[in-house]
Order: structure tokens, then C-alpha cells, then sequence
């Protein structure tokens, strides 16, 4: 009974304006990009994910939330950097795992790298603010059990395979590396998760221990929802990735095989557990130079 009060005030709270912008923005952008039209037809996703943003940050203020974009604008900018270090991070992994390319790329390289960091500025904001969504609506609070301790020992098991998951395909050769994808896609979680746990900051392990998964979840969901979007804008984009991925390459949705949606699930937690240690960096070194 409180929720659905809270949820009846919550309602009567106005939708912001650049929500409807937005949606007029996502709507426009899909015409424009079958028409072929320049700048819609080789901009589109990131085009389309800066549109989705702010009709993200108008819900989750129509949810009750500061508006991450017009209230906590440096964080957001702040997310928006972290998003392009963690992404090319992957980019750099992709040089020697080979798993997708880029087709339809300008030629000139300064626009390529506009395309870049717009692009991939747009993910972190993209799969957080999705899940944020998902936790104010309260998907998944019914989600509870006994809380599970989890020893220094599974702690410490986690970190370590975490730590080989992303550092052995760096390390063998390209045609055994190309098979070794998913490892990296799950490795980070192990790793950086039990760090936050132990740097005070919100971490998955953490509500294992008090008994719930609903952050996992609402990750699972945000990914799924956001992958499925990426793949759809991609498709019809100009300039889109294709994947080179070496099995299970049938059937697909769009350009992606079938099984691969569900990388998306873990790298949402992925982005979650960066972001919540960069933010554990940032209060360091905002501290640091306070002194």
C-alpha cells in the first residue's frame, strides 16, 4: 500500500519538457534516417541514444529523481568521460579478439573520432539510467531470500578469476584469443565488484549478503533492453558494427547472433561496477585536493 501511495504522488509530478522533445527527437531521427537523409543516415545511433538519454532522465524525473543531465551535470558530464575510457578500453581488446568491425566509417578521421566519443559516450548513461528506471519502479523488490555470506575465501576466488578472465585473452594467440570473448565480458564484474564491496561503495555482493539480487536484475533487464536497442538503430544506421564473432554466428536479431544477447546482461553489471569505482576515484581525488 505505501509503494502505490508513493507511486500516486509520484505521478501527479510534471513530465519535463525535453522529455516530449525527445520522443519527437527519436521519432523524427527514424524517419529522417529512412529517408537517407545527412547528417541521420551515418549519425543514427549516436543520434538516437542522446535522444533516449534525456527522454531517460525526463522519466526518471517524472519518477521523483534530480535530473542527472540539468541538476547533477557534472556527474553526468563525469559519466560520459568514464564511459568513453571504459569503452575504448574494450576497443582495445577488440584489436586482438577481432570480434566485430566497423563498416561505413567517414573517411575523414577527425569525423571518425567525433563519431567515436559521441558514440560511445552515450553507453554508460544509456544501460544506468535504464536501470535506474527499473529500481524506482520496483521491478524487482520482490526479489528477496536468506542473506548468503560470502567469505574472504570466495572473495578472493572471485578477484582471481576475474583477473584471468581479462588478462588471458591479452595473452594467447589471436585464433585461440578470438574464442576467449565472453571471459572478458564477465571478468570485470569478479574483479572490481569485491573491491567496491570493500571500498564502501554499493556493490553487488553486498545485497547478496542482505538477502536480494534486485540491482542484478535491474542490470539484466537494462541490458537486454539497451542491447536490443543498439541492435536495432544499428542495423538500419549507415555506419554500424558487424560482428566477426568465430561460432554461433546463426540465426541473428539484426547483426547480432542470437546467443550473443546475452553478453548484454553481464556487461550492464559491468558498467555498473566501473562506474561505481570511478565515482569511489572521484571522491578521492576531489578530497585529495581539498587538502
Amino acid at each position: 500500500m505505501e509503494n502505490a501511495l508513493n507511486y500516486s504522488k509520484l505521478s501527479k509530478m510534471p513530465f519535463p519538457w525535453y522529455g516530449y522533445a525527445a520522443a519527437v527527437w527519436l521519432v523524427a531521427a527514424e524517419i529522417l534516417m529512412f529517408a537517407r537523409i545527412e547528417p541521420f543516415l551515418t549519425w543514427f545511433t549516436p543520434i538516437q541514444w542522446t535522444g533516449l538519454i534525456f527522454l531517460l532522465d525526463a522519466i526518471l524525473v517524472k519518477l521523483g529523481e534530480e535530473s542527472f543531465i540539468f541538476r547533477r551535470t557534472r556527474e553526468f558530464l563525469y559519466m560520459l568521460f568514464v564511459s568513453n575510457v571504459v569503452w575504448f578500453g574494450f576497443e582495445g581488446y577488440n584489436l586482438h579478439l577481432q570480434n566485430w568491425k566497423y563498416v561505413g566509417l567517414p573517411e575523414s578521421y577527425w569525423v571518425r573520432a567525433v563519431g567515436y566519443v559521441w558514440s560511445f559516450a552515450t553507453i554508460f548513461p544509456g544501460v544506468l539510467l535504464t536501470s535506474r528506471i527499473i529500481d524506482r519502479l520496483g521491478v524487482f523488490d520482490f526479489v528477496r531470500f536468506r542473506p548468503v555470506a560470502v567469505s574472504r575465501g570466495w572473495r578472493a576466488g572471485f578477484m582471481i578469476f576475474g583477473f584471468l578472465s581479462v588478462t588471458i585473452p591479452l595473452l594467447v594467440p589471436q585464433e585461440i584469443a578470438r574464442y576467449l570473448f565472453a571471459f572478458v565480458w564477465v571478468g570485470f564484474v569478479f574483479l572490481i565488484d569485491p573491491i567496491n564491496d570493500r571500498l564502501g561503495m554499493p556493490s553487488l555482493l553486498r545485497e547478496l549478503e542482505e538477502g536480494t539480487l534486485r540491482k542484478l536484475f535491474s542490470l539484466f533487464l537494462s541490458g537486454i533492453i539497451c542491447g536490443f536497442l543498439w541492435e536495432f538503430w544499428n542495423y538500419w544506421a549507415g555506419t554500424k558494427w558487424i560482428y566477426t564473432v568465430p561460432f554461433l554466428t546463426e540465426p541473428r536479431i539484426f547483426e547480432m547472433p542470437l546467443f550473443g544477447f546475452l553478453g548484454f546482461l553481464p556487461f550492464a553489471a559491468e558498467c555498473y561496477v566501473f562506474w561505481q569505482l570511478s565515482l569511489w576515484l572521484r571522491r578521492r581525488l576531489s578530497s585529495e585536493n581539498r587538502r
